[in-house]
């Protein structure tokens, strides 16, 4: 590379922050760090009737839990501030480059009502073609620069008649550019309307804004989600009408993240119970809540883990990789050009082996961290230790409680309903004879427990299999748990023969 590598995430600030758009910011990422350049966040603010008060504050919270920090931001500012494209509107920036436009005849004023924009739509609606466009078909009917006289335009502009800028768009032209991911892509100029370029407010839509603000940020790479390619040709035309050609970014167009039925969504989220957002969104004026990964239980490094080989690999079998790996092996190229389809279940697997991967106190105090409501007036030692035995049941951070609670309180509705068909009294007589036992105990360890217990079933003859699960049950209240004779032992002797004495009343 000539350049020094400059890449940038532009979020809309209308809303949660999708996995799609979480996986657009990792591949910026990666490639800045691999290559030694420059990962910028820069906020698109342009179209104010969609901001939503919140979600440019929960868009850096979500980037900051992914541990992906970027150099520059309206945040942290640098050499290339402002960062937010209404700062940059109130500079004056895209004004004179729009005005650059029309004057070289690249792009004219329109003054069309949205009154008389409906009328064009509904008037010239055919069966062929169901959406009329504002094109070099139908523009020399409407109210423009193009179709009105020079003393007409200098008229309505003296009485402040307000208009937009668009886009000439040349006919029979093919507009061709080469992706880093699909290789060569070419379109029919004949195809694609006259883009808004500057709105009546005197924003820039987000086709002049982005061209404008890569050029004068020094973008080299434009990675974004493929929902965009169908505006390419209008970039890259503003990138040739303002003769910066030469400094135009190598684009790729990343491939959508499929659902159950097309591309993932809110909806999907829903339906079918997982989360489509790094972290739980609330929108208030619906008030709706997205559930989040975070919120869900999901580590970060797995969520970044899971994202990286959502549509790329590095032509290995392995799956699990730090970042450090990710940035040593990521490559744009390998990138896949098809969908990829989100599997939760492949998701929650990622989030065990993280939480396999970490070690013990580690892994507390990201519990601690998680619901501190549950865990954070607990003893550290015998949470570490409970943390321990059950790391390897729980997919997620949100079980745990579940899977150790019994460790440091009675269970408050043991499951006894479900020993009772198989119950006898020779099972009560075991359980009364092993609690006198127990009260005089004096080693009170797993090994000790186990020995004697079975030792005592013998005696009684009954097999010790059909009086292990009733213990379980006893003890931690449901039929799961690590040794049974371990969490008596952790659980300790007055604990074990509170909650035996208990259930057998219950029975």
């Amino acid at each position: 590379m000539n350049k020094k590598p400059r890449v940038r995430f532009a979020p809309s600030p209308t809303g949660g922050l999708h996995l799609g758009g979480v996986r657009t910011v990792l591949y910026n990422y990666l490639f800045a760090k691999k290559n030694n350049g420059d990962f910028i966040v820069r906020i698109e603010d342009t179209d104010q009737t969609r901001f939503v008060e919140g979600a440019e504050q929960y868009i850096y919270d979500c980037l900051n839990w992914c541990g992906l920090t970027p150099d520059e931001s309206p945040q942290l500012g640098g050499p290339f501030a402002p960062y937010k494209q209404s700062e940059r509107k109130q500079a004056g920036i895209y004004q004179q480059y729009a005005d650059q436009l029309v004057k070289a005849g690249f792009a004219y004023l329109a003054f069309d009502t949205p009154e008389a924009l409906e009328k064009m739509r509904h008037d010239l609606k055919t069966e062929k073609n169901p959406s009329p466009q504002y094109d070099a078909t139908i523009r020399m009917q409407m109210q423009n620069s193009l179709s009105l006289s020079a003393d007409a335009v200098a008229e309505l502009i003296k009485n402040n008649t307000p208009y937009v800028v668009r886009i000439k768009m040349p006919e029979n032209e093919t507009v061709a550019f080469t992706d880093l991911i699909r290789g060569e892509v070419k379109f029919d100029s004949n195809l694609i309307d006259d883009k808004v370029l500057l709105k009546r407010d005197g924003m820039p839509t987000y086709h002049l804004a982005v061209v404008v603000d890569d050029y004068l940020m020094k973008i080299t790479h434009a990675f974004r989600g493929e929902e965009w390619l169908p505006s390419a040709p209008v970039h890259l035309l503003l990138w040739k009408y303002l003769g910066w050609e030469k400094d135009m970014p190598q684009w790729a167009h990343l491939p959508l993240i499929l659902g159950p039925n097309g591309k993932l969504s809110k909806r999907d989220g829903a339906k079918f119970g997982f989360p489509v957002f790094a972290m739980d969104w609330e929108d208030k004026a619906k008030g709706e809540l997205t559930r989040g990964f975070k919120e869900m239980g999901f580590l970060p490094e797995a969520f970044i883990n899971l994202l990286a080989v959502l549509g790329w690999n590095n032509g290995t079998e392995q799956e699990i990789f730090s970042m450090e790996e990710l940035v040593e092996c990521f490559s744009i190229e390998k990138v896949h050009s098809a969908g990829a389809k989100f599997d939760y279940e492949k998701a929650k697997w990622f989030n065990h082996e993280w939480i396999k991967k970490l070690s013990n106190t580690e892994l507390t105090n990201r519990l601690i961290d998680f619901a501190p409501d549950l865990y954070k007036n607990l003893e550290k030692t015998p949470l570490e230790d409970a943390v321990a035995l059950v790391k390897e049941r729980c997919h997620l951070l949100s079980e745990f409680w579940q899977q150790l609670s019994f460790f440091f309180e009675d269970p408050i509705n043991p499951d006894t309903e479900s020993l009772k068909p198989k119950w006898s009294e020779a099972k009560t007589v075991f359980f009364q004879s092993w609690l006198g036992q127990l009260n005089n105990q004096p080693n009170w360890d797993a090994v000790t427990l186990e020995t004697d217990f079975k030792a005592l079933a013998e005696t009684l003859q009954i097999k010790p299999g059909e009086l292990q699960l009733p213990l379980r049950i006893m003890l931690v209240g449901g039929k799961f748990g690590p040794n049974v004779f371990t969490i008596a032992e952790k659980i300790g002797k007055s604990a074990t023969t509170r909650r035996i004495q208990l259930a057998l009343s219950l029975l």
